[in-house]
């Protein structure tokens, strides 16, 4: 073919728009188009998607559908996970308080920010958000496991224990709109997490109710004899007795010193952690040259005579309490004996004074009693009128006692009406298990200066700083307290063993929706 001719089959071509420059431009430019529409597709698809979660998200759709974990078959809901994470997160807060940011937890925006904080009681590490979740799951494993026991075991509650679950949702539609809530849906909401509403809190309540009964079945059915709980308590090797003692601390004395880096300091030296000792040995001269039976006023003559204007200190505690003196302590003593203890640092001594020793071998009391309050004035002061005033309702009270049968049964009918311990005043002011120093000290005091069954009295008391009045009614003696520290011991152990075996081989599988628990 002529050159001529090739050249006019490619403007010929190109015309046609068949030459190969101009078919390769077209494919370009319909590749361009279809990746486009792609992109266009693509766009819109998301943009469906977030809506429709944004929407699901508003509903508590994603939080009431979506699975959190699969235990046993079970979906776990996001929505019951939240319920039971914040649950967990409230049981620590409250237990630590105001020392929570000692284990880098902040309380202060609630379940808001715990994934950005690092948790110390994880041991592979982890948030405080994985560590509340790890007991959440925990919890509805153990909660799910006693349901099914229960229901193999024909365990269920009775019609008067769901009504008693019922009544603590009563009255709620008007607590929570006056704390702004439009419902009480919204307030559980609010308050555990998206997804918890009044259906889910309840049915957990009765989970939780039904759980509480068949573990207390369980621990009830537990039976020691007396040759068991000896032997158990013998085991502990005293650090449940209970010492009665006194102690006044010589702290070392400081100087001016100049510490490695150059820098001036003040803090104890050789010199003044030795005056500290010479102080404590002439404590313990003195304390020995003097007479007399009563050993706390020999103490604290001693210790005025080497440091004036000081006296001991007296403690009475078990011996897990006892801190750097323990040791000193638990060896055998008798009352009255005293010796030095010098603080691990060395920069300071005690001087420890032995006074009495209490294996617990000793039988609880049983009392009743109604409290009776002092009202607080308006500057939140408790004055001699009102003290008077609450005095005289109690005695009322035990003369309205003292007017009918007089039995023990009439009395806790008297508690129930008119006592102001939300501890007792359920179950007829019954206190079954008292052990010494367990009590305010004029109440405890009644339970142990000898009384008989039935005797009655009015002893004063204070309680977190409120005084008031309890009419006490001496039931009798119960077990030895050795035997509930053994017995309460033993069941703790067997209850773990327990829920060992009906949780044996749970296992919590994690699903979608467990990113959205507790945020």
């Amino acid at each position: 073919m002529s050159a001529s001719t090739e050249k006019k089959n490619r403007l010929a071509a190109r015309e046609a728009g068949t030459d190969k420059r101009t078919l390769a431009a077209e494919r370009e430019a319909k590749q361009k188009r279809n990746s486009k529409i792609k992109w266009t597709v693509s766009t819109l698809a998301v943009i469906l998607v977030i809506a429709l979660v944004i929407v699901l998200s508003a509903t508590s759709i994603l939080y009431t559908k979506t699975t959190a974990i699969t235990l046993n078959g079970e979906k776990i809901t996001p929505a019951e996970m939240n319920y039971y994470f914040s649950g967990q997160f409230f049981s620590l807060a409250n237990q630590y308080g105001d020392y929570a940011p000692m284990l880098g937890l902040d309380v202060r925006g609630g379940t808001a920010g715990l994934a950005h904080q690092t948790c110390p009681m994880l041991p592979d590490g982890g948030t405080w958000r994985d560590y509340f979740i790890q007991q959440a799951q925990s919890e509805i494993i153990q909660i799910r496991a006693i349901e099914k026991y229960a229901n193999d075991n024909g365990i269920a509650l009775t019609e008067e224990e769901i009504a008693e679950v019922d009544s603590s949702f009563e009255g709620m539609d008007e607590i929570v709109k006056l704390q702004g809530f439009g419902s009480v849906d919204k307030f559980f909401a609010a308050n555990y997490g998206a997804g918890v509403d009044k259906e889910l809190v309840r049915d957990a309540s009765l989970k939780a109710a039904l759980a509480a009964k068949v573990m207390q079945q369980t621990a009830d059915s537990f039976e020691y004899d007396d040759a068991q709980l000896e032997e158990y308590y013998a085991s502990l090797n005293g650090e449940s007795d209970v010492f009665d003692y006194a102690y006044y601390y010589i702290p070392a004395g400081t100087a001016e010193t100049v510490n490695e880096d150059g820098e001036t300091v003040n803090e104890p030296n050789d010199e003044t952690k030795a005056e500290a000792v010479k102080k404590a040995e002439d404590i313990v001269a003195s304390y020995s040259k003097a007479k007399g039976e009563d050993f706390m006023e020999r103490f604290n003559a001693a210790v005025a005579e080497n440091v004036e204007g000081s006296e001991a200190s007296r403690r009475t505690g078990s011996a897990a309490s006892l801190g750097v003196y323990k040791e000193w302590l638990m060896n055998s003593h008798k009352a009255g004996d005293i010796g030095i203890v010098a603080n691990p640092d060395g920069n300071g001594q005690y001087v420890v004074m032995y006074l009495d020793r209490s294996d617990n071998h000793y039988p609880v009391a049983q009392v009743r009693h109604i409290l009776v309050r002092a009202v607080a004035g308006e500057d939140g002061t408790y004055s001699d009128e009102a003290k008077n005033e609450a005095k005289a309702k109690a005695e009322d009270i035990l003369n309205e006692w003292k007017s009918g049968d007089m039995t023990e049964d009439s009395f806790a009918e008297l508690a129930n009406k008119y006592s102001e311990d939300p501890g007792s005043n359920t179950r007829g002011g019954l206190y079954d298990t008292v052990a010494k120093g367990q009590m305010v000290e004029e109440f405890d005091r009644f339970c142990f200066e000898g009384h008989k069954s039935g005797d009655t009295g009015i002893v004063y008391g204070e309680s977190g700083g409120v005084p008031g009045y309890h009419v006490m009614y001496y039931v009798g003696e119960g077990d030895l307290y050795s035997n509930v520290i053994a017995r309460n011991a033993l069941v703790s152990q067997d209850m773990e063993k327990w829920m060992g075996e009906i949780t044996e081989g749970a296992e919590a599988v994690t699903g979608f929706g467990l990113r959205m628990v507790g945020k």
